[in-house]
């Protein structure tokens, strides 16, 4: 005899895969714009309601699977699903518990894409007064290559006329084992750049280009105005993210 969870987890994928047939899928319930959204390998997926759907009147359901190579060990299994999987070509859908049956326009599927050198895909399906969509599908998304690194954060120190900036890079939403946290230096090669304008005559000039993370600026004039613009340069990706200015005045 089939356990109970099982069977209703049946009933569940019976429906929204539209078996039944009693409830056809409605092209304009099908959520719009399908895309993961990526900040620090904080992996967000959002999406825009079908054009017939308004307000809170609609719910929505959530799956992701992994794209990896034949030869590759599987995934690993982060937790037990209330739902069965479904299959895509040789690959598995899972859905996402958080995120099944909500009406947020979002999903935060961080956990679920941890492997970030392996590429995804998520989907979404909408339900609305006994009618459903069908799943619309993201673009494929690798973390590694797609999620955008904030610029580092800035410490300055006045010292004996010289400016000693120190240097952070993004946390990542990950943990080593002890609650460590994971820079993201742990993953990218990384290429820091400081920046100082003279504010008296409105000019930019780079101070370093390296891999240290204090870097002292010398040589400025006393009781004048500057400011201070950091980025990590990411060469393997060539792409890079500046810092707000941050401004002094020299005693």
């Amino acid at each position: 005899m089939m356990p109970k969870h099982c069977f209703l987890g049946f009933l569940v994928s019976f429906f929204l895969t539209g078996v039944a047939g009693t409830q056809p899928a409605h092209e304009s319930l099908k959520p719009q714009r399908v895309r993961f959204q990526s900040r620090n390998f904080h992996n967000i997926l959002q999406w825009q309601p079908g054009r017939a759907l308004t307000g809170n009147s609609s719910v929505y359901f959530v799956q992701y699977k992994i794209m990896r190579s034949s030869h590759q060990k599987p995934e690993k299994k982060l937790r037990s699903l209330p739902f069965p999987c479904y299959r895509y070509g040789q690959r598995q859908w899972k859905n996402k518990e958080d995120c099944w049956g909500i009406q947020e326009l979002f999903c935060d599927l961080t956990n679920e894409t941890s492997d970030i050198q392996e590429p995804y895909y998520g989907r979404v399906k909408a339900a609305s007064a006994g009618s459903y969509s069908d799943w619309s599908l993201t673009p494929r998304f690798t973390p590694w290559w797609e999620t955008k690194i904030d610029p580092p954060v800035m410490n300055i120190t006045q010292v004996n006329g010289s400016l000693l900036v120190i240097l952070h890079a993004p946390n990542l939403p990950y943990r080593y084992q002890k609650e460590k946290t994971v820079s993201i230096e742990d993953y990218y090669a990384l290429v820091y750049r400081v920046f100082i304008i003279n504010n008296s005559l409105e000019k930019e000039k780079k101070v370093y280009e390296g891999t240290h993370r204090v870097v002292e600026i010398e040589a400025l004039t006393p009781h004048s105005s500057y400011c201070v613009v950091a980025e990590i340069y990411q060469p393997m990706l060539n792409r890079s993210q500046r810092s707000e200015e941050r401004c002094v005045e020299t005693p």
